[in-house]
């Protein structure tokens, strides 16, 4: 069983240590700077997923800008995952967007991570078959 809560600046730790077990880190991304730059604008949309001794196994960090929604660091550490936790995220995720009006979803996972893309498949999120673009505007190293 897993229950969804805020995000609170003590996980921190928890939170990082997740990411890296789940392979979300990159090195030119300072997850401390993520977590603050989340925590200045609608940290509301910010949750992890606790098992019942309140330890972080999951984590979501939701966006909305008036025009879409976001989906970033969509995480459940390893020894949890295939028991629908992320589904669970998802799920709030999509119904608290919807509240707030937003029409449509997106996300980005990484090329060749076939296996995260079945799963946002199998929840019934498809290809736009558009190309991503960055550009960095602050260097987080």
């Amino acid at each position: 069983m897993m229950e969804i809560r805020a995000f609170a600046s003590p996980d921190t730790p928890a939170v990082i240590q997740l990411w890296q077990d789940c392979g979300l880190y990159r090195p030119w991304n300072d997850p401390h700077k993520d977590i603050a730059r989340k925590l200045s604008v609608s940290p509301e949309l910010f949750w992890v997923g606790v098992d019942a001794q309140g330890q972080v196994m999951a984590s979501i960090i939701v966006g909305y800008d008036g025009h879409r929604g976001w989906i970033n660091y969509l995480a459940v550490h390893p020894a949890h995952q295939r028991q629908g936790h992320a589904r669970q995220l998802m799920q709030q995720a999509e119904a608290a967007l919807t509240a707030l009006g937003c029409p449509k979803l997106n996300l980005q996972v990484r090329s060749g991570n076939e296996a995260v893309i079945a799963f946002y498949e199998s929840l019934g999120y498809s290809n736009d078959q558009t190309v991503s673009l960055g550009k960095r505007l602050i260097a987080d190293i």
